[in-house]
């Protein structure tokens, strides 16, 4: 298995990072943004929780 920062053979202490320093620059693209999970939800919480609501008064 390589390390998806730096592409080296994986260290079992630091897996899937084959060092600490690999794994704090993967912690750092969570943090500032530059990865990110899709999602649908509206960014606005009321927005979402309206749209459940009605989601769910639909028939089914």
């Amino acid at each position: 298995m390589s390390c998806p920062i730096c592409e080296r053979d994986t260290e079992v202490a630091f897996r899937p990072f084959c060092s600490k320093r690999c794994a704090d620059v993967d912690l750092g693209r969570w943090v500032n943004g530059s990865y990110a999970v899709a999602s649908r939800d509206p960014e606005d919480v009321e927005a979402a929780f309206e749209a459940v609501l009605q989601e769910n008064a639909k028939p089914h």
